[in-house]
C-alpha cells in the first residue's frame, strides 16, 4: 500500500463518517461535504492503484 492509497482510504472513511453524521443530524451541508470527501478519497485511492501498477510493471522489466 502506497501513501496515496493510504490517504485515499483514510479520506473515504472520514467522508463516510461525516456523511453519516450529516444524515443523523439532518445537516445537508455536512452530508454533502462527507460525500465529496469520500469521492475525493476514491480518486486518490485510484491514483495510488495506478502508481502501484506502474511500479510493478517497471519492476518486471
Amino acid at each position: 500500500m502506497n501513501e496515496d492509497q493510504f490517504k485515499g482510504t483514510a479520506k473515504q472513511v472520514k467522508g463516510s463518517v461525516k456523511e453519516a453524521i450529516g444524515k443523523l443530524t439532518g445537516n445537508e451541508r455536512t452530508e454533502a461535504e462527507g460525500k465529496a470527501e469520500k469521492a475525493a478519497g476514491k480518486v486518490q485511492d485510484s491514483v495510488g492503484d495506478a502508481k502501484e501498477g506502474v511500479k510493478r510493471t517497471i519492476d518486471r522489466i
